[in-house]
């Protein structure tokens, strides 16, 4: 893990004040407008470094990497607003067992997953019928 700069923690704070999963590009012009001189490629490695610490869950949509500060240290999974992106963070044990049993049934073990879900948050499901 990389050292903890002022650049790692300004994003790190940045992250924090977002709802939902938020791009690097938008990350930074964030940081940009509120005045800070970090460097896009210092967010992006500062977004990957807290994704590895467990810091921050990240998921690739259309092709790009998105991210989001999260609850370090617990196994979860993600409801996720197609709309408008809201997230809430899920502990789902039908999953940690369904994914132990296909494992096994094919012989592998030590299995990880990623389950996100994705649907219409309630607000949003009002708003597009």
């Amino acid at each position: 893990m990389r050292r903890n700069t002022w650049q790692r923690e300004a994003v790190r704070e940045a992250l924090g004040g977002t709802e939902g999963f938020v791009s690097a590009q938008t990350l930074h012009a964030g940081l940009r407008e509120a005045g800070s001189e970090v460097g896009l490629a210092t967010v992006y490695r500062a977004l990957a470094d807290l994704a590895d610490a467990g810091e921050a869950d990240s998921l690739q949509s259309d092709g790009e990497n998105l991210y989001r500060a999260c609850t370090p240290g617990s196994h979860h999974h993600h409801l996720i607003c197609r709309h408008c992106g809201a997230t809430v963070e899920i502990t789902a044990d039908a999953v940690e067992t369904w994914a132990r049993d296909v494992a096994a049934e094919h012989g592998f073990t030590a299995p990880q997953h990623v389950v996100d879900v994705f649907g219409y948050c309630a607000a949003c499901s009002r708003e597009l019928a």
